[in-house]
């Protein structure tokens, strides 16, 4: 409960302390880790896995440094096998996450893609979300402005954004108003911590979206 007699947790969700930064913050920043039962540590980003979670901010310098720390054998008061690779397992593990929601959105009428729908979308005050591929060419991305109010997402690949369409390539994808877009949005923001420089990619739209 705050001092003024309001359930925190109702506002801003369930809170979880990082065992790598010490930071206790909602859930949906984080990535939930358990232990399974050969002492292997596994990401549980649906946090649906049974056993005690061991929570680590959605950042990639921060789970390094839990992994290179040992503050997960730490945490969970055993020794505790890590993945080499557990960020890029993260990584992975919440592209496909995002791949899933906005391939299910689409087939839910709730995303569009090519540079033309999307437009015609944020022209119709549609779009909720403009999501644009990484890779993709700066000077048409340019011609599309993020949804006022709304979020852009600028990290992902044309490749993964293909995967959502069943196509090759996507570069421009909009979001319409929907039960999974504040998913999508939430996925990506922890995916944006995983991926080096994604800050960068987003300091133009964070402008145009003021």
């Amino acid at each position: 409960m705050t001092r003024g007699g309001r359930n925190k947790d109702r506002e801003n969700g369930p809170e979880r302390k990082c065992i790598a930064t010490g930071a206790v913050q909602p859930k949906s920043g984080l990535i939930r880790f358990v232990v399974g039962p050969d002492g292997r540590l596994v990401p549980d980003l649906m946090e649906k896995l049974p056993g005690r979670g061991i929570w680590v901010s959605a950042d990639r310098a921060a789970i390094d440094k839990a992994a290179k720390k040992g503050l997960f054998s730490r945490a969970a008061k055993q020794q505790v096998t890590v993945p080499d690779d557990l960020s890029d397992l993260v990584e992975r593990a919440l592209v496909r996450r995002l791949v899933d929601l906005v391939s299910l959105a689409r087939k839910g009428g709730e995303a569009v893609s090519g540079f033309e729908k999307v437009k015609d979308w944020l022209i119709k005050d549609q779009a909720e979300v403009l999501i644009q591929a990484c890779d993709g060419s700066g000077r048409g991305k340019s011609k599309l402005r993020t949804p006022e109010g709304g979020s852009f997402i600028g990290w992902m690949t044309a490749d993964e954004l293909g995967q959502a369409f069943g196509r090759q390539t996507v570069i421009h994808v909009a979001l319409g108003a929907g039960g999974l877009t504040q998913r999508v949005v939430e996925e990506a923001a922890r995916l944006k911590g995983m991926r080096p420089g994604a800050a960068t990619m987003t300091a133009g739209k964070d402008e145009e979206a003021r």
